[in-house]
């Protein structure tokens, strides 16, 4: 299979170079690389553009800085590099992060399975974190979910899920949108990346704030947004986050991104993800 890896990129001179070079020594080759640089002020740009002279299946695109859209952002960006090559060619695609240093046998393994695998949707491994000179699992969702920064998707599972949607909580849509077309989402347990900037959000309220927007996002009803609300705030053991939460939710105005079918498959969804959870 041929892979499609788009790396959305800004103000990146400190990781950049080791995730590049990472990718370059893939045991499996057939893959073509491009990096969005998203208007770097540093020297994101010369970076890149010092390791692709010597390396063919990478390319840059260099953008002027779009604004800042949590969640939105980094969809568009992908999207400018996706435009401009195109799916035509390729049959897997990849969303990268930056930041990312993978195995040498990463793509391999991906690919393995997307191979032997036909309803394989989506494919990772996991993502590990530096702490106290040992690498652990960034324990920020289950070991089952697909994480934002080493994204892939099969073609086809891709264009039946209609892409990816510029909105906050986009990575965990996805997977959503997904499992509505009956596809897996499949991830490697004994494969993991190194992630060199762990993933974490400053300030308990933002955090909470962002979880309003993000339940908004994916049509929560709610008694859905109500249930998960208190779920996330008993596990953080603050009676505030969930005030945060649904005042968040209830002043969310955007039109929603996603239709009234793929709303209601979502929500039967996690109606069911609960009732399950509570039987166990």
């Amino acid at each position: 299979m041929k892979f499609l890896i788009i790396i959305p990129a800004h103000n990146e001179e400190e990781f950049i170079f080791s995730c590049l070079e990472s990718l370059q020594k893939q045991s499996f080759q057939d893959f073509k690389c491009v990096i969005v640089n998203d208007g770097s002020t540093d020297k994101t740009q010369e970076i890149v553009e010092n390791f692709i002279s010597q390396n063919l299946k990478f390319k840059i695109q260099n953008l002027k800085l779009s604004s800042h859209e949590p969640g939105a952002k980094v969809v568009q960006t992908f999207y400018k590099g996706l435009n401009e090559i195109g799916l035509k060619d390729f049959d897997v695609i990849c969303k990268f992060d930056s930041d990312i240093i993978f195995p040498d046998n990463y793509l391999e393994k991906i690919n393995k399975v997307y191979e032997q695998n036909p309803k394989a949707g989506m494919v990772s491994g996991l993502v590990y974190i530096e702490k106290n000179n040992d690498w652990i699992f960034e324990n920020l969702s289950s070991k089952n979910h697909v994480r934002g920064p080493i994204k892939s998707y099969r073609k086809k599972c891709f264009e039946e899920m209609n892409g990816l949607r510029a909105v906050l909580g986009w990575d965990n849509l996805d997977v959503l949108l997904a499992k509505k077309n009956n596809w897996e989402i499949i991830t490697i347990k004994d494969l993991w990346v190194k992630h060199l900037r762990p993933t974490a959000f400053k300030y308990k309220t933002q955090k909470a704030k962002k979880l309003g927007e993000y339940f908004y996002n994916i049509g929560l009803s709610f008694p859905l947004m109500l249930i998960s609300s208190a779920k996330s705030s008993l596990k953080n053991k603050s009676i505030s986050e969930f005030f945060i939460i649904a005042k968040s939710f209830l002043n969310q105005k955007n039109d929603l991104i996603i239709n009234k079918e793929e709303i209601q498959f979502i929500r039967n969804l996690r109606w069911k993800e609960m009732w399950k959870n509570f039987k166990n």
